[in-house]
């Protein structure tokens, strides 16, 4: 039995090594022409019970806890005015419940975990038709389990059902300060060792320390869909759009703008969609999805960690089924349904907090509830 998985990110890689792990091979098509073709985004913070719980299960626990950083998860949440509502600090010897990471090591720990040639890179999905995947270069490949780990925008998820990514309301534009240590220890005592929210009213800023020294920053707007076109902001010119974007925050705390003004030339706008929740399809022979292709939900910490136990159960679930993969999508596909309805809710709850008018104080009460 021939199992494909179409897409090289962290819920595809956690299928493929888990499935590796049980005795069980499987190919790997990315579209992307090798591992570094793009940046891979921040940092993430790994759950016990579920990323942490799929990194267990590909044996890769101990490698994961060398690139973790405990100290991530800090986090320190202000009033536009500067006010300081809440600092968390992680002790030296605090658990690791929810550690941070760096997404691109923690792709690479996975990507170096399966055989040299479990990935086909440069190899675009267009279709498939009677067991036959096609590319569009004109390549095809065979399956007999298709597994589409093709994040948000999938192409595999058309061959199950018709629900696409709808806009959330919110669009992101992502700046970053590089080695911030050196260039602007002020700013990086301020932001501290984790995350940094500052929410206001109808926008928000959030800085996260990364491992490489780098502080990536995202202002966030709850506007139309379309704001990105209407905003009069030039993007392609990135001197312009920080002082344009420091102009949105007018009356916010100087120390605020002072790190949009600090970030270097990387300025890219992101419109947030996300998939319905509790979104199901009818058993299909032959195909299944995991991760974004899936339940694609508001970036508020669920996704990733879904996505690494979408493929961790998955790949356990066909190990102990292997003559009769049907039935262990079927089983799979109940258990993620369920499980990510629920984390969906959840994410919907936070991502409406964040857009309402008091954001910071029903924050503050989200993180200290009582």
């Amino acid at each position: 039995m021939t199992i494909t998985i179409v897409g090289a990110g962290l819920g595809g890689l956690a299928l493929a090594r888990v499935l590796k792990v049980n005795g069980i091979g499987a190919v790997v098509y990315e579209r992307e022409p090798s591992r570094d073709a793009r940046g891979q985004g921040g940092m993430l913070d790994l759950h016990a019970g579920t990323g942490q719980r799929a990194m267990r299960e590909a044996g890769l626990i101990d490698q994961f806890h060398a690139i973790a950083r405990p100290e991530g998860q800090d986090l320190r949440l202000l009033e536009p005015d500067g006010t300081l509502l809440l600092q968390e600090d992680t002790p030296e010897d605090a658990p690791l419940d929810r550690p941070e990471v760096d997404r691109a090591d923690l792709r690479n720990l996975l990507l170096d975990s399966l055989p040299e040639h479990a990935v086909r890179w440069g190899h675009m999905f267009e279709h498939a038709d009677d067991g036959l995947l096609h590319f569009t270069d004109g390549s095809t490949a065979t399956y007999d389990l298709l597994v589409g780990a093709d994040g948000a925008d999938s192409r595999v998820r058309a061959l199950l059902t018709d629900a696409r990514p709808a806009h959330t309301g919110q669009n992101v534009v992502e700046l970053g300060i590089p080695d911030i240590d050196r260039t602007h220890p002020d700013l990086a005592a301020m932001v501290g060792r984790g995350n940094y929210w500052v929410l206001g009213d109808g926008q928000s800023l959030s800085a996260q320390r990364n491992g490489d020294g780098r502080v990536r920053i995202y202002l966030s707007f709850y506007t139309a869909e379309d704001w990105f076109a209407t905003s009069g902001i030039r993007f392609d010119d990135p001197a312009a759009a920080r002082a344009r974007l420091i102009d949105l925050f007018t009356g916010w705390d100087s120390r605020f703008t002072a790190l949009i003004a600090a970030c270097d030339d990387m300025v890219v706008p992101r419109s947030i969609t996300t998939l319905p929740v509790g979104l199901t399809w009818p058993p299909t022979p032959g195909v299944t999805l995991l991760g974004d292709a899936a339940h694609l939900m508001p970036p508020v910490g669920q996704g990733a960690n879904m996505a690494l136990l979408d493929g961790a159960l998955l790949g356990l679930a066909l190990a102990a089924r292997p003559d009769d993969f049907p039935a262990a999508v079927r089983q799979y596909e109940r258990e993620m349904f369920e499980r990510t309805s629920a984390a969906g809710r959840q994410s919907a709850r936070i991502q409406e907090i964040l857009t309402s008018p008091d954001a910071s104080q029903k924050m503050l009460a989200f993180f200290q509830p009582g």
